[in-house]
């Protein structure tokens, strides 16, 4: 999901440097939902490898 949000962020700056300012702003909406739900899935995850670390010790 990160490769993703990467690569539309890649594409927005393209957008942006030759001008297309609708497609620019459309693909880093896109790049900032994705890194953003990258971010809450990741801390998701670290919070359930915690607790199940501490229900094995």
């Amino acid at each position: 999901m990160l490769k993703w949000a990467f690569i539309f962020l890649v594409i927005a700056l393209i957008a942006a440097l030759f001008g297309f300012t609708g497609i620019a702003v459309a693909a880093a909406g896109i790049a900032k939902f994705l890194f953003f739900l990258f971010l809450v899935i990741c801390l998701i995850f670290f919070i359930i490898g915690i607790s199940i670390g501490k229900k094995v010790m």
